[in-house]
């Protein structure tokens, strides 16, 4: 199991307590695209899955925006297979 599956799996089991860096690191590594437009807002996407995570990038992140990002990611993941 690779880190980033480490990651996913905590994330999964507790989304609490996560900071912005974290998610950019499994996005890094799970090749979605990451915008940081004016504001206090990280959006993550990924190319032929539809909708986007819109992350605040203020510390810790709410748990709804953790799951909303595990879920983008795992249609990303989903998509390249």
């Amino acid at each position: 199991m690779g880190t980033t599956d480490k990651s996913l799996a905590k994330m999964r089991t507790n989304p609490k307590g996560w900071h912005i860096e974290d998610l950019e690191a499994v996005a890094g590594r799970c090749n979605l695209r990451i915008r940081k437009p004016k504001g206090s807002h990280v959006v993550f996407s990924f190319p032929g899955v539809q909708g986007e995570a819109s992350v605040p990038s203020h510390r810790p992140i709410k748990p709804v925006y953790v799951k909303k990002f595990v879920a983008l990611v795992d249609a990303a993941l989903a998509k390249e297979e």
